[in-house]
């Protein structure tokens, strides 16, 4: 499986997953400032699960449902390095098979991960 990481993430969890073996991109390696939809559609074009604190990707799923591979939005009281990348380890240890086409929010004491809807 493989990820993408948005600006707000930073590069220090970035190294940190790789470390782990986490396949992962950052945005910032990439291009700064991106919009959210361009964003969205690199993660697409690379089949990456896109990982974020940014809750405006809530809005570009369900409000304008902007196809995605996958979106884990971190909505953390301790944004330090250490807790996203332990918040996220965790994530991906005990959910790994649930994220693709997922959208995922994780805070320190809960994960809720919502699958797509199937159409008949």
């Amino acid at each position: 499986m493989k990820f993408i990481a948005d600006e707000n993430i930073g590069l220090a969890v970035v190294k940190q997953l790789r470390s782990f073996g986490v396949d992962v991109q950052s945005v910032i390696e990439i291009q700064t400032g991106m919009s959210d939809t361009k964003v969205l559609s690199i993660a697409n074009k690379g089949s990456r699960i896109l990982i974020t604190t940014d809750k405006d990707f809530g809005e570009l799923v369900y409000s304008k449902k902007l196809v995605h591979a996958g979106v884990i939005l971190l909505r953390l009281r301790n944004e330090s390095v250490e807790n996203k990348f332990k918040i996220l380890r965790s994530l991906l240890k005990t959910h790994m098979d649930e994220l693709e086409k997922s959208f995922t929010v994780a805070t320190e004491s809960k994960i809720r991960i919502a699958k797509p809807l199937k159409l008949n």
